[in-house]
């Protein structure tokens, strides 16, 4: 056991060095930042369209008189409510034409400023609303508010509703421990799948130049294994740490400071080692299988091939971890928890909504056990094919080649 240890650090050491040392490891790092930065692009984009999209525009079809009254009360309700909690109003001055006008306003072409959505038209005494179904559905209650602040100069109700404001319940720190609990497993699965598949590409390289046949001559396959996966978990660490450095730093110089999270129920500083520990679980268990296909793949064709069955998979598998968050207890959630590939992402889970400090020793030691069993038979496999990872020679040729020596 000693031995394979030692030969494991030996592999880890030699890794570790040509992969951190080397140049393509600062585009590495570089990487994902790229991403981000479209991503939160894409993202200020996208919220922005949301806006004009849920900021329709109706028509005020009115005399001046009722048309001011209501244009005063939109402005005094959007200030106490917030924009985009009533529809934008659009001054339009009556031609006398009815019904008319109205369609015209209602089908107004590219040409003109902008399309509207509604027809506020009659008077205050009996307005009248012309809209498609969903806009009716959507704004008929906020438009007969703003009707009534308009006619009386406030809203028409009853006694006011009495409030007994409490700092917290139980049900709204759950739901936001279960917010925590996903936004870690999300986070966890994208940088698992960013990372594990990198060492993939390692050991077909090594087995294209033979390198490994070395290695397996000389060192056992299992130390081969261990020793390959410690040391690109030990790469990705670095890479995680140093993006954690950029985001925080990104975010504290130019956003609003960091999010305020809601605490998670072992707390933050267990939560983050846990974090850590688990993310180093489902690297290994993944990069343990994805080490046993390596052993069945000779190019990076292959692996490519190989590889998509199993990442596919391992989405499915999130999606269940994911599905199980909000039934804690059930049958499902235990399945996520039991099933090793998502299990590290289930106890993550459970970290952020119970406070059990004692599952997480048993859930690692589960973990554990089953890393351990995928590298032995991803060993398994390599050591049946390590000597095969070249062309296979025929028999034709081995006698050709015979006949010239």
């Amino acid at each position: 056991m000693n031995e394979t240890i030692r030969a494991a650090w030996v592999i880890a050491r030699r890794d570790f060095a040509a992969i951190v040392f080397s140049k393509a490891f600062f585009f590495f790092l570089l990487g994902p930042l790229f991403p981000v930065a479209l991503g939160l692009a894409a993202g200020g984009l996208t919220q922005q369209v949301a806006r004009d999209i849920d900021q329709p525009t109706a028509a005020l079809l009115m005399a001046d008189e009722d048309a001011a009254a209501i244009a005063e009360a939109h402005a005094t309700l959007t200030e106490q409510l917030g924009e985009r909690r009533l529809p934008a109003l659009e001054r339009i001055a009556p031609d006398g034409s009815g019904e008319a006008q109205i369609a015209a306003l209602l089908n107004r072409g590219e040409g003109d400023d902008k399309s509207l959505d509604a027809v506020l038209s009659g008077d205050l005494s009996k307005p009248v609303l012309t809209a498609p179904a969903a806009f009716a559905e959507r704004w008929e209650g906020q438009l007969a508010l703003l009707m009534d602040y308009a006619r009386s100069g406030k809203v028409a109700t009853g006694p006011p509703l009495t409030q007994n404001i409490v700092t917290d319940s139980s049900g709204l720190q759950q739901q936001r421990q279960r917010l925590t609990a996903q936004l870690a497993q999300g986070l966890l699965f994208l940088l698992t799948m960013l990372l594990a598949g990198m060492v993939l590409s390692n050991l077909v390289e090594e087995k294209t130049n033979k390198i490994i046949e070395i290695l397996a001559a000389a060192i056992p396959i299992d130390s081969i294994f261990l020793g390959k996966l410690f040391a690109m978990l030990a790469m990705a660490l670095i890479g995680i740490a140093v993006w954690m450095v950029f985001v925080i730093g990104g975010i504290t110089l130019f956003g609003d400071g960091l999010p305020q999270l809601p605490t998670p129920a072992v707390g933050w500083p267990l939560f983050i080692m846990l974090g850590f520990v688990y993310f180093a679980m489902a690297y290994l268990l993944l990069g343990s299988l994805f080490l046993g296909i390596g052993a069945l793949a000779t190019t990076v064709r292959e692996v490519q091939t190989l590889s998509m069955p199993v990442t596919m998979a391992q989405v499915l598998v999130f999606f269940l971890a994911a599905y199980s968050v909000p039934r804690t207890g059930e049958w499902i959630e235990w399945s996520a928890v039991l099933f090793p590939l998502s299990s590290p992402f289930a106890m993550l889970a459970r970290a952020a909504q119970q406070g059990d400090v004692l599952q997480h020793i048993l859930a690692l030691g589960w973990q554990i056990g089953w890393a351990l069993l995928i590298i032995r038979f991803g060993a398994g496999i390599f050591r049946r094919n390590v000597m095969k990872s070249g062309p296979a020679t025929t028999k034709t040729g081995f006698l050709a080649a015979f006949g010239r020596g």
